[in-house]
């Protein structure tokens, strides 16, 4: 059976790219009629926290994308020591003993001689006399594992084909000196363990994978069985990169601003595809329209406006069945069909119904400096009962006793009315309003 993963660290809040990731192995999945696990990859535990494990959880419940398992890594470092073991045995992880500034200062040497950073191997010519005395002074070691020569090889679901020459590769820690794992191990096992068919994520994980093909086949002894997928990187409006640490375009974010969840899915579903990026109320809708194959290798940049272009499409779209226990969780008495048609075209978020739901039946008053014209046009405001063409009739009568028309004319009143410069058509507006308010209105905006 298909079975995909999204594995972020609790070290932090989820951004779009995050995101885009999850949507899209949660997507995978779905579409093969697999399983979509939630791996929380917590083996950092100074860094990792809670408040990032609910807010992961919570995020995911908020877009839609139910997961149907929940796995932790803290609590499976029993088997991680195990596998390390095993490998150990066979010489596949060896200890080293250098210190993080030992490493620093290697690392700057092969920088400053124009060579790629790659670990010497020095600790596999330690002498047992070496080691004791490493021991003595109270080092731990770390481990590594011996990336062995040969090519590593796979068929990118996005990329293609993709080659890596092994002994090129430096040989990565994969335990730290404490005897916690690292990422490259943990997953390692954990994605043969867990019978993870298919891996989609960034591709700023592809010499990862390289790495972690390499473990994989050392732990089984045979060729590994996955599949993956590489994603490139969407970036910023300006070509600048996502950080969740930074809290750059975080979910928490946009949720907290007012997004609607499906005007995400909608637009990271197609982020870096050939589609036109349009909105779905659903995730069924975005489903029918999904293909990994669809996915380029070329960078998609995403400009926040465009989520909030899509935001106001997706509000256009709703019904007012499907908005009204939004209503009445607000405490939002009296609102109908036409108060919900009327707004939903002039409005950027859901939040902004309560000011126009305010406008509309609250008891606002508004300044306008045209007293001369809201008198008249307040003379002239007709008797009930009103329908569609009453606001044309009172302005025909305004307009003969002004010589005003166009902006000059309508401005004020809207001023008055609404307080605002731009919104739903006068016309329908006042009959939501009613007669009572708008003279009370023009009344009050005159002082």
């Amino acid at each position: 059976m298909t079975k995909l993963r999204f594995a972020p660290s609790p070290t932090g809040y989820l951004h779009l790219g995050n995101v885009r990731t999850a949507l899209t192995n949660w997507l995978y999945a779905r579409t093969c009629g697999g399983s979509f696990i939630l791996r929380l990859d917590d083996t950092d535990l100074e860094r990792s926290q809670q408040k990032y494990v609910d807010q992961i959880q919570e995020d995911l419940q908020w877009l839609g994308l139910t997961y149907d398992e929940l796995v932790k890594q803290s609590d499976r470092l029993v088997l991680y020591a195990e596998m390390a073991d095993t490998l150990k045995a066979q010489g596949k992880i060896y200890a080293c003993y250098e210190t993080s500034e030992e490493l620093d200062l290697q690392k700057k040497i092969q920088k400053s001689s124009g060579k790629p950073p790659h670990y010497s191997r020095a600790a596999l010519s330690l002498t047992p006399d070496q080691i004791a005395k490493y021991q003595t002074e109270g080092r731990k070691p770390h481990w590594r594992f011996k990336m062995e020569k040969g090519i590593i090889r796979w068929n990118d679901l996005i990329r293609g084909e993709v080659t890596f020459q092994g002994d090129l590769l430096s040989d990565p820690i994969v335990i730290r000196e404490d005897g916690s794992p690292l990422f490259t191990f943990a997953t390692a096992v954990d994605d043969l363990e867990m019978n993870i068919t298919h891996i989609i994520r960034g591709e700023d994980h592809v010499t990862n994978t390289a790495i972690q093909i390499q473990i994989m086949e050392a732990l089984q002894g045979k060729p590994h069985p996955i599949q993956f997928g590489h994603l490139a990187l969407i970036s910023g409006s300006k070509g600048e990169g996502l950080s969740k640490r930074e809290g750059s375009l975080s979910l928490m974010q946009f949720r907290e601003e007012g997004l609607e969840p499906m005007s995400i899915n909608s637009l990271l579903a197609k982020l870096g595809t050939s589609d036109p990026i349009t909105p779905h109320l659903s995730l069924k809708g975005i489903l029918n329209e999904f293909s990994i194959h669809k996915f380029s290798r070329s960078t998609p940049k995403l400009d926040p406006e465009d989520l909030w272009n899509i935001n106001i499409k997706t509000l256009q779209m709703l019904s007012f069945d499907q908005v009204r226990p939004r209503f009445a969780a607000m405490n939002m008495g009296e609102v109908t069909p036409e108060f919900w048609s009327l707004i939903q075209k002039n409005i950027r978020k859901f939040q902004d119904v309560k000011e126009w739901w305010s406008i509309c039946y609250g008891h606002r008053s508004f300044r306008e400096e045209n007293k001369s014209l809201l008198e008249i046009a307040e003379h002239y405001l007709p008797p009930t009962p009103w329908d569609e063409s009453t606001f044309k009739t009172w302005m025909n009568e305004v307009k003969t006793v002004t010589d005003l028309q166009g902006k000059k004319l309508f401005m004020p009143i809207r001023q008055a009315l609404t307080g605002k410069e731009h919104g739903p058509e006068l016309k329908d507006l006042i009959l939501l309003i009613g007669r009572s308010k708008v003279l009370h209105r023009l009344q009050t905006a005159r002082n």
